[in-house]
């Protein structure tokens, strides 16, 4: 009697735990096919690169599909739904920035909340130190477009910049008026500079910022025939006429936008400024490399 109990004791066990486990089986079944069903809810398209009749040169966007197998991994633990531990694959837009013929940038796409620092360098190497201790107290990267002229005369912050890993671009050589020059005088001076910069960064130059924003197309498409795309900016904060810190720092985030381009120099004010500046950039905007901001990624 006592043996017969106990069998039937441990066929109820097993029973249970069967039970239990088609429950789980069908718990994890349920949750899969939820997260295929609201995949489409998640759903955001690509965009393609553009010449928009204002902003020219527009980057892209990758778009967004919800990954089911990982999402479904991430959230089997917990038996429910949860939209934050979806995950994701970016989907390649048709249209990208290097399909579209030569034009210049202003800044980066609409949908990213991000912004680029660029700072054009012609002068002012005596600020460049302490803009570099603030960069780097932060944790962020800077764009410098830089004269070669001025990187020739200044290899130590040359080499401070490079080591740093900012983003290196060109600003030409010795200032000139790019829009007043012919293709033959663009390119010379471009390789000129290119190749004083290319001795500190070992890679190619890729971007071009001409002095004072002064261009033609002449210009962008000879710049564009080096591999090289013309990159201008969507906010200014006019350094070079010395205005009080609390001016500049208005003048920047009252205009402050997704994707914007922020353009400053090596100036006292700008040096000053600089570290408040950033705190309030962050407070609604990720500060990141130019290539970042104008990429597809989102």
């Amino acid at each position: 009697m006592i043996r017969v109990t106990a069998f039937i004791f441990l066929i109820a066990i097993i029973a249970g735990v069967q039970d239990k486990h088609t429950v789980s089986t069908s718990a994890d079944a349920t949750l899969y096919e939820t997260i295929k069903e609201k995949r489409q809810d998640y759903y955001i398209a690509p965009q393609n690169a553009k010449i928009d009749k204002v902003w020219k040169k527009t980057p892209g966007l990758n778009g967004r599909d919800v990954n089911v197998d990982k999402s479904y991994q991430n959230m089997k633990e917990d038996r429910k739904f949860n939209e934050k531990k979806l995950v994701y694959n970016e989907i390649s837009p048709e249209i990208s920035l290097e399909d579209l013929p030569a034009a210049p940038i202003y800044k980066g796409h609409v949908d990213k909340k991000m912004v680029s620092l660029l700072i054009n360098v012609s002068w002012g190497e005596e600020y460049i130190p302490s803009m570099l201790k603030t960069f780097a107290s932060h944790r962020i990267k800077g764009n410098f477009f830089i004269d070669g002229a001025f990187a020739k005369d200044n290899k130590q912050l040359m080499q401070m910049i490079a080591e740093d890993g900012h983003v290196i671009g060109s600003h030409g050589y010795g200032h000139p008026d790019f829009s007043k020059l012919d293709a033959s005088s663009v390119e010379k001076n471009l390789e000129s500079t290119n190749e004083i910069l290319e001795a500190f960064t070992d890679e190619n130059i890729k971007w071009f910022a001409p002095p004072s924003g002064s261009f033609s197309n002449q210009t962008v498409e000879t710049a564009y025939a080096m591999n090289m795309e013309t990159v201008l900016w969507s906010v200014d904060t006019i350094d070079w006429r010395k205005p009080t810190k609390d001016v500049l720092i208005e003048r920047v985030v009252s205009k402050l936008h997704n994707g914007a381009t922020i353009l400053m120099h090596p100036t006292e004010v700008t040096s000053e400024s600089l570290d408040d500046l950033i705190k309030r950039i962050k407070e609604d905007y990720k500060i990141v490399e130019y290539p970042r901001l104008i990429s597809e990624k989102r």
